[in-house]
């Protein structure tokens, strides 16, 4: 009976929501807003207004169910939790993970990770900058966030791996796997002893401080939402916003031409394809949204790449433009309540990298036949970012730049 209502979401395939969404979520933004999609057992939201509207509503369209994938591997957090429960869960990270805290705490370490990091592939002329360069940075700001400097990167990534191929696993109706309980109880008890340290040490200690009011079980279920959040969607920010600035070598000119232009162009590569592709809620009632009757209890999928090229908002929408005035109208970082508490991070992370890496690596250029397209229903960035630049005329006093210089 939905079929018939819903021809158009009847008809949409996980694969295409994998390839490329951005055809089929035109057509339904256009014809079926909120969409019946038995792809994924649930309603497919692709209109912005409607999409901003069930962010807005946690009383409406919630996360707290048993059904959240990822309160199953970690327990409750600020993810899966609303109201006063959430706010008690989030507010103790929200407070460090603030613009200005954010940039006294992590401008520094971030570039200098950058420049190792860069240091490390400049003299080769060519790498894969998504494992090179994107995920080892993010891999090292979260962990500099939650205090697991004694850890090593490659040991926090294989955590990271399990817990978050267990939840990948729930989410396609199986079990959670023994990897994902061994990887979260070795993320336990490394976090165990950066609860002991001084609350200016980490977010976790402060978390755990007098001021936080967490018990030690709540602060290590939230960072392990830092850990695979920070990671995977940063990540994929950066490879994003690389690989859309070399696919358009106009917009890369501008940038080169006028440095101010990068952090707006950033905004655009997150508006034309956001690192969390869609967001998942639960109608906690009968309701309608966009003239779609939905059930109680049933999933509510926000499409977060349908809102964000929404025509009656972003003109041309399917456009990469770096001067496009309302760039940062876009939901890449959702709304509500449950707004990403690692935005500032993120934006640092991106502007330091992609300024470095333009400013460091003359003549860079994506790998001749290498389009380095997006993929993933949830989490979406090119599989490998295959570059190549001119090695040995590296500009003098390069290194360091941060977010300024990208000439």
């Amino acid at each position: 009976m939905r079929a018939a209502a819903f021809p158009l979401g009847a008809a949409v395939t996980v694969a295409q929501l994998e390839d490329d969404p951005h055809p089929v979520l035109a057509r339904l933004r256009e014809h079926e807003p909120v969409s019946w999609v038995p792809a994924l057992d649930g309603w497919l939201v692709s209109r912005r207004d409607l999409a901003m509207q069930a962010m807005r509503d946690p009383e409406t369209f919630t996360v707290e169910d048993p059904r959240f994938s990822t309160g199953q591997v970690v327990g409750p957090s600020m993810l899966t939790l609303e109201g006063e429960k959430h706010k008690r869960h989030r507010d103790p990270f929200a407070r460090p993970f603030r613009l200005a805290a954010v940039r006294e705490r992590f401008t520094a370490p971030v570039a200098q990770e950058t420049d190792r990091l860069i240091d490390a592939i400049a003299p080769r002329g060519e790498a894969e900058l998504r494992r090179e360069l994107a995920g080892p940075l993010a891999t090292a700001a979260v962990m500099h966030a939650l205090g697991l400097q004694e850890a090593g990167a490659a040991e926090v990534l294989g955590w990271y791996d399990a817990i978050v191929a267990s939840v990948t696993e729930i989410t396609a109706g199986r079990p959670p796997t023994e990897a994902g309980r061994r990887g979260f109880e070795a993320l336990r008890a490394a976090i165990e002893p950066a609860l002991e340290r001084g609350p200016q040490s980490s977010l976790v200690a402060a978390a755990a401080g007098d001021g936080g009011g967490l018990e030690r079980g709540e602060v290590v279920a939230n960072a392990a939402v830092l850990l695979f959040g920070g990671i995977e969607t940063t990540e994929g920010m950066i490879a994003n916003a690389i690989a859309h600035l070399l696919s358009h070598p106009d917009q890369l000119a501008a940038v080169r031409a006028e440095p101010e232009l990068l952090a707006n162009a950033i905004e655009e590569s997150l508006r034309l394809e956001p690192a969390a592709a869609v967001i998942d809620r639960y109608a906690t009632r009968r309701t309608e949204l966009g003239g779609a009757q939905i059930g109680e209890r049933e999933l509510v999928v926000l499409s977060i790449a349908g809102a964000n090229r929404d025509p009656s908002v972003f003109p041309d929408p399917d456009r990469f433009d770096v001067r496009r005035a309302n760039a940062r109208l876009h939901a890449a970082f959702a709304h509500g309540p449950h707004v990403c508490i690692g935005m500032h991070l993120a934006r640092l992370e991106a502007q330091t990298a992609v300024a470095q890496v333009l400013e460091r690596l003359p003549g860079l250029q994506l790998e001749p036949g290498h389009a380095a397209a997006p993929s993933g229903l949830v989490f979406r960035k090119p599989a490998a970012l295959r570059v190549r630049w001119s090695a040995g005329h590296e500009p003098s006093g390069s290194g360091h730049q941060g977010a300024a210089g990208v000439r």
